[in-house]
């Protein structure tokens, strides 16, 4: 009989690949080899950044990669425009790859873990008879959002073409977070026919999502109960991290600059501020150096992850004679190893993007947030984080639509003069530790999905 071999497809983008690659990994722990598939575009991107550090990957892990319909020149960051292109090439690509796989001498492909978004390779694996199981890397309230889009039309709230009928605040159900109508994942995303091609790419999921045996989503029961509960066709394996299997992150866009955990080893305990907007936030002239000038005005240690596009201008952006001025308690850098960072003793608190594995990472780590969502579930997730778990403060933009540098400084102070959000923030960090581990509910279903996935 051959081993079990895992084809994983992630939608290709940074938040979409983690935690995909982090379940790829716990996988190998059980005896499986996993090919993972990126775009040829990512794939170049990983290999580079892998290449400072072999040994996050395990050799039970093939990295292969597939055209994605665009030009390597061709800007990525249209959603719309990007998902047609990858619609139109990349499930015959893949077909062809997995046609490739089972023609050789190596094991072939059993099963096929998609991301719940990249629901053409689930069309694939359905059409070659092969298993599925799709995997949503954000919260469980995001996908039933999605999944409750029938009955949203059905209520008025929102249009056949997703438009939002009126700007209002709504709960899906008791206990779930509040949501605005205008917040959301699709209604927040580019121009309006951006959004009207994100929503309908919405639909067409929700139909693909019913040929997987199983969605899993990389949550906790524990941090979402309600969310569950309403949708309880999702299933919880995570928090999904590196620190759970005793490994590394790997898979990541940029190289990871570690000097700064050095750097936070000279910090004392919860005195730094750590900075970090993820992967595709970007912030016009004046909104950046607003941050700057309040991280400085905080008089506090700060580590802040300032990607090479994080702005919209390629000159210096920040302001004149900064870098010199904050030298001794600021530190930046370009890609942090950030769950390593956010373990790290010396961290006060997360100023935030408030992306899911952000999110995830801050909570199982017991960190307080200040939350600056940019886009799509990042409202969502700022909900969660302040009016949920209450473990968290909202910033507030002024009538220029700017966040000033006297809200943050404010707010930071707020945040850390009031022990309630780390006391809530480490209670949580518990119960989705507890979770991932021998007994947790997540432990119990990724184990029924190891047995299912190896008989």
């Amino acid at each position: 009989m051959s081993n079990p071999h895992i084809l994983a497809v992630p939608l290709p983008a940074q938040g979409h690949v983690i935690p995909l690659m982090e379940l790829s990994q716990c996988l190998v722990n059980h005896g499986f080899t996993v090919t993972f598939v990126n775009t040829d575009y990512n794939h170049k991107r990983v290999v580079n950044a892998l290449a400072a550090d072999e040994s996050q990957l395990s050799d039970r892990i093939r990295l292969v990669s597939l055209p994605d319909g665009l030009e390597p020149w061709e800007a990525r960051h249209e959603v719309g425009k990007f998902c047609e292109a990858t619609q139109r090439v990349m499930p015959g690509k893949l077909e062809e790859l997995i046609e490739k796989i089972n023609q050789g001498e190596g094991d072939k492909v059993t099963c096929v873990i998609a991301d719940e978004s990249a629901r053409w390779a689930l069309e694939v694996a359905e059409k070659l008879n092969i298993r599925r199981v799709a995997f949503f890397p954000a919260s469980a309230a995001s996908l039933a959002l999605q999944f409750s889009i029938p009955k949203l039309i059905h209520q008025g709230i929102i249009n056949d073409d997703g438009t939002v009928s009126r700007s209002q605040m709504i709960q899906l159900a008791p206990d779930m977070p509040t949501m605005k109508t205008t917040e959301f994942l699709w209604a927040c995303m580019g121009d309006l026919t951006e959004q009207k091609i994100v929503f309908q790419l919405m639909v067409r999921n929700n139909k693909a999502a019913k040929l997987a045996e199983w969605i899993v989503c990389n949550s906790a029961y524990e941090l979402e109960p309600a969310a569950f509960t309403m949708a309880p066709e999702i299933l919880p394996i995570g928090p999904l991290l590196a620190s759970s299997r005793l490994g590394n992150s790997a898979c990541y866009f940029w190289p990871q600059d570690s000097t700064c955990l050095q750097w936070l080893d000279q910090q004392p305990p919860c005195s730094v501020i750590y900075v970090a907007f993820g992967s595709t936030t970007v912030f016009d002239q004046t909104q950046f150096q607003e941050l700057a000038l309040a991280l400085e005005l905080s008089q506090r240690s700060f580590l802040w992850v300032v990607r090479p596009d994080i702005t919209d201008k390629t000159s210096d952006p920040y302001p004149e004679g900064y870098q010199d001025r904050v030298a001794s308690c600021g530190l930046m850098v370009g890609w942090a190893p950030q769950q390593k960072v956010l373990a790290h003793p010396s961290i006060a608190c997360f100023l935030s993007h408030c992306g899911w594995n952000s999110t995830i990472e801050g909570l199982s780590n017991g960190v307080p947030f200040l939350c600056w969502p940019y886009f799509c579930d990042q409202f969502l997730n700022e909900s969660y984080i302040c009016d949920v778990w209450k473990v968290g403060l909202k910033l507030k933009k002024n009538e220029n639509g700017i966040i000033p540098q006297g809200e943050i400084k404010s707010k930071v102070e707020q945040l850390l003069g009031d022990e309630n959000f780390k006391a809530r923030a480490s209670k949580l960090k518990e119960m989705g530790m507890t979770s991932v581990q021998e007994g947790g509910q997540s432990h119990r279903i990724f184990k029924n999905i190891i047995e299912w996935m190896k008989t």
